[in-house]
């Protein structure tokens, strides 16, 4: 499937950013900035059912990986992949060979996610404005706010059916480039146990202290420092 993919930057260094669901490539504004200004070539797409992208089938989390592979260079210096697009990064990352990868409060063992979840995600998208996006997340920047609100007036709810029917255990057997997984406090998807699994197949695993499942908006200085010696 053809991504709409956002560009910015003009540095010999190439940055992925995958943006989690029911937001889109705006989710990482701040982000950006930062990796802009340190040189990086930012390539930053919409999930299929997100922002700009098409609609399509949304019951495997294979599917979102193959249209990274099909949109996205190989090779490129440092990927990062938030919740879901954390998921679908992992799964292609034997293809995409990026240098390193950072997994922010990844989608590995969606069956932590507690069974009323969905149901209240699509109530959020639904009924959610600009003042009860502030209201629930007042650590967010304005900024913030606003690509939510914007991410939610594009997302195709049907894609939370998908997610309905993925298995939900899709912790990785190895790291296969050098790996972060930077989570939240505490994490939404991947518990104690899945930590430590995760660093004896060779993941290095960083908490951010008092964040939730949006580590970069909820503290993006935290989520920046974590980062150290990864971007």
């Amino acid at each position: 499937m053809k991504l709409n993919v956002h560009e910015r930057g003009s540095g010999d260094r190439v940055a992925l950013l995958v943006h989690g669901g029911m937001a889109d490539h705006r989710t990482w504004h701040a982000v950006e900035d930062h990796l802009v200004g340190l040189g990086y070539r930012v390539i930053a797409p919409d999930l299929r059912g997100h922002g700009r992208s098409p609609r399509g089938e949304y019951g495997r989390p294979e599917l979102l990986a193959d249209d990274l592979v099909e949109n996205l260079p190989t090779g490129a210096e440092v990927a990062v992949g938030h919740s879901l697009g954390g998921l679908a990064l992992a799964l292609a990352v034997d293809r995409l060979r990026p240098g390193r990868v950072v997994y922010s409060d990844p989608g590995f063992s969606l069956r932590n996610v507690p069974a009323a979840a969905t149901a209240a995600m699509r109530e959020m998208v639904g009924s959610s404005t600009v003042e009860s996006i502030r209201a629930r997340n007042p650590r967010w920047s304005e900024e913030d706010v606003a690509a939510e609100a914007a991410g939610f007036g594009l997302f195709d709810v049907a894609f939370l059916d998908g997610v309905a029917e993925f298995d939900g255990a899709y912790l990785p057997e190895r790291a296969g480039v050098p790996s972060l997984v930077q989570l939240a406090d505490p994490s939404l998807c991947v518990d104690a146990e899945g930590a430590a699994l995760l660093r004896e197949r060779g993941f290095e695993v960083r908490v951010v202290p008092g964040t939730g499942h949006c580590i970069h908006r909820d503290d993006l200085e935290g989520f920046l420092r974590s980062l150290e010696g990864w971007v």
